[in-house]
């Protein structure tokens, strides 16, 4: 039986820069997904976290309030130890893709729960639907045998995992109250934890496309989520990652399931490439399968014959081909140089505004809206050739696309060591 308490106590307590105890968070994340407590009152909560912060026990505490708060899955029944991946957000983060299939070649099931995108980073779910047939709806039954065989799933969370989340993330974005440290944490943590996987590794972005744009932001997130999975339970561990230019050289739904296919086939951009490996090797380590050549899964069609067998088994038809925007307009260097700086964040509003994004989550999205990136940071161009490529199914929604790329390349003749490792560090 869970304790009751007063809303309004419980905001001062907070307001004040009190401790909330467990029996506080128990009862106001309890009350809040009934509906006894109200909105502005979670509103109200919400802004005083903001501003007060959290403390380790309470950030804790708010955790296995918001898990307890629905259904969690139990994987302890496969053949295969469970590993999932999650990704903070960035601008053309195709990874997921790539890396599900790669890892289950080595005996690891993958129950890669994913979401859609919101504002100008791109959701998983978006980029598959491109695929002809493909479907998001796995019910658990069908969830449970696709991790058997082929060992990968890439699906949407059901509702049952910590409600509680999902109540409250809708309510942040209205208010104000989404870029703190603490609620970040809790909820992503709370949904990875329901889903039950034995091993998490997270990838957490560093950067102008990324939510956390300062290092030592990113490594504090990165530590409270690793002691969050740590203190439940699950063995995590997260890679610091940077996000100051797209990750590839393309952004968009379909023009990402074009490049990450390439990089099962062997070929891809170099930081794709880098990033992919990286976080397979991670994830092996953590699912206890570490020693394996990763690397040589993707050279060798092992990895693409896993894509494969993982797409089919969602229904959908991995040799179809995918959408193509009907309109283009190319983007030109206005004299020679060498790409110095390429901001993401730019590209990705830019990619949302031809329409590859979405402002609410009940919008469409254009399968093949997006951009595709000819110069990337580090390499020569010549006046009058190509720098970016932009897609759209809507012609006038190449003038807003324009406004905001204006300064989001530079380049200049003095050269440049181009963008370098994508891996920043390491947390857990």
């Amino acid at each position: 039986m869970v304790e009751r308490f007063d809303a309004v106590d419980v905001i001062r307590t907070k307001r004040d820069g009190g401790e909330l105890s467990r029996q506080q968070i128990s009862w106001v994340i309890d009350a809040y997904t009934r509906g006894e407590v109200a909105d502005e009152q979670m509103s109200a909560l919400a802004m005083a976290v903001y501003l007060r912060g959290m403390g380790m026990d309470e950030i804790r505490h708010w955790t296995r309030a918001m898990v307890a708060s629905g259904d969690r899955l139990d994987f302890s029944g496969l053949s295969r130890p469970t590993v999932d991946k999650h990704s903070t957000g960035g601008v053309g983060d195709k990874i997921t893709l790539p890396l599900a299939p790669l890892v289950s070649v080595f005996g690891a099931a993958v129950p890669q729960l994913s979401g859609r995108g919101l504002g100008h980073t791109g959701g998983t779910l978006d980029k598959l639907e491109t695929i002809p047939g493909w479907s998001a709806k796995l019910s658990r039954e069908e969830l449970m045998a696709r991790l058997e065989d082929p060992g990968a799933v890439i699906c949407a969370a059901g509702p049952g995992l910590a409600p509680a989340d999902k109540k409250l993330y809708a309510l942040r974005d209205i208010t104000g109250t989404v870029d703190c440290i603490p609620l970040i944490a809790s909820s992503i943590m709370s949904k990875k934890i329901a889903e039950g996987t034995s091993a998490l590794v997270l990838d957490v972005k560093v950067g102008a496309g990324a939510f956390m744009k300062r290092s030592e932001d990113a490594r504090k997130l990165a530590e409270i989520m690793v002691d969050l999975g740590t203190s439940a339970g699950v063995r995590t561990s997260a890679l610091l990652t940077d996000m100051s230019a797209p990750l590839g050289r393309t952004v968009g739904n379909a023009l990402e399931v074009a490049e990450a296919v390439e990089v099962l086939e062997g070929g891809g951009p170099a930081d794709v490439v880098e990033l992919t490996v990286a976080l397979a090797q991670e994830m092996l380590e953590a699912a206890g399968q570490g020693g394996h050549d990763v690397a040589a899964a993707l050279k060798d069609g092992r990895a693409m014959d896993a894509w494969r067998r993982m797409i089919t088994a969602q229904g959908g038809d991995p040799d179809a081909k995918l959408p193509v925007a009907r309109e283009r307009h190319v983007v030109r260097a206005e004299r020679s140089g060498v790409v110095r700086e390429m901001d993401a964040l730019c590209l990705g509003i830019a990619s949302w505004r031809l329409g590859a994004g979405r402002s609410r989550k009940e919008d469409p999205v254009q399968a093949g809206a997006g951009i595709v990136i000819h110069k990337t940071v580090g390499e020569a161009v010549e006046a009058g050739e190509p720098l970016l490529s932009l897609y759209t199914d809507e012609p006038e929604r190449f003038d807003r696309a324009l406004e905001v790329l204006r300064g989001a390349v530079t380049y200049d003749g003095w050269g440049s060591p181009g963008r370098g490792s994508v891996l920043l560090g390491r947390v857990g």
